[in-house]
């Protein structure tokens, strides 16, 4: 069982779909990701309807320690991306196949 859903799968999508041309659709799937991206940054939250909402949430420093040499480091802060799906998307995961 593939896990894995990669840029190439979903040009490859695109292509057999939409009979849009390779290239094409590689430069939407770009683009598609980078608008996504930078107004994520920019805005800190981005809702996509029936989908989701992601956010930026800062995260503190902590300490933090290695299980194999015991040894203690700080974990500095930084930003982390939180995803939270959709009522739709959520009721579409849950539903049954014969519904």
């Amino acid at each position: 069982m593939r896990i894995n859903l990669t840029k190439k799968d979903l040009v490859n999508l695109i292509y057999m779909q939409l009979g849009f041309s390779k290239k094409i659709s590689e430069n939407l799937i770009e683009d598609f990701f980078s608008i996504i991206m930078s107004n994520i940054k920019k805005e800190k939250k981005l809702k996509l309807s029936k989908f989701g909402t992601f956010t930026i949430r800062q995260k503190k420093s902590r300490i933090g320690r290695n299980p194999k040499t015991k040894e203690i480091k700080e974990i500095s802060s930084r930003d982390v991306v939180l995803f939270k799906p959709s009522k739709y998307f959520k009721e579409f995961i849950n539903m049954k196949d014969n519904e």
